[in-house]
């Protein structure tokens, strides 16, 4: 039981060591390509050491797990494990320094190129103005465009509530009048029921009064045709 409930911590610790190594590697990465400035680079630098001091904790905690290992296979192949994690932490670490010295250099070149293109960055600027005055022209006229079409999209949306609203209340009515017809087709449905069993009698009536006329007949005939009968 005891193994089973370390087994958890344990398997965390594994993913969270890699999960850090993977987000330090492309924090390095960041830096590398950060044109500036500096306070960018101050940023992505404090991130980066906020993730090698939870990456280490993390090694310390998955070392001193090894430590508590009962058995001396596991407890080596750990230890050997948290060597390799700290061998790892070391390269992260230089390709950091590299990144980092890299980076500044080109912060500093580009520094001074933009020095030396003072006048051309100032006519830069004033053709920025323009255009962001242009730009913003430009997003205004689209705002009070979107203003109108989201006006007549309302008008349509009340438009299509009311014609909701009317069929509804049509089908209503028109549901009431299947009720009312509905009851008109059942009282007919027992009319023809009981017209059809009063068509049944009167069959019968008919039949038993023409064989009561057939056989007053045959006893006429009788009588007068053979008396002695």
């Amino acid at each position: 039981m005891a193994a089973a409930a370390a087994a958890v911590p344990l398997r965390v610790c594994h993913q969270e060591i890699v999960k850090f190594d993977l987000e330090i590697k492309a924090a390095v990465q960041d830096i590398r390509d950060c044109p500036g400035p500096l306070s960018a680079l101050t940023e992505l630098n404090a991130a980066v050491k906020e993730k090698f001091r939870q990456l280490r904790g993390r090694i310390q905690e998955l070392e001193q797990m090894a430590k508590e290992q009962d058995k001396e296979s596991e407890k080596q192949a750990l230890l050997r494990e948290v060597e390799s994690h700290k061998k790892q932490m070391l390269s992260n670490q230089a390709a950091w320094r590299k990144a980092n010295l890299a980076c500044k250099i080109a912060i500093d070149n580009s520094e001074k190129d933009q020095l030396l293109q003072g006048r051309d960055i100032l006519r830069q600027r004033k053709t920025t103005k323009e255009s962001l005055a242009e730009s913003a022209s430009n997003i205004t006229e689209s705002l009070m465009g979107i203003s109108r079409m989201m006006s007549q999209q309302v008008q349509q949306s009340e438009e299509t509530v009311q014609t909701l609203a009317n069929s509804s209340r049509t089908i209503l009515e028109a549901n009431e009048e299947f009720k009312s017809m509905s009851g008109t087709i059942q009282l007919g449905r027992k009319l023809i029921t009981k017209y059809n069993r009063r068509e049944l009698t009167d069959k019968l009536l008919i039949f038993l009064a023409l064989a009561l006329f057939l056989a007053t007949v045959l006893y006429i005939l009788k009588k007068r045709l053979f008396p002695f009968l």
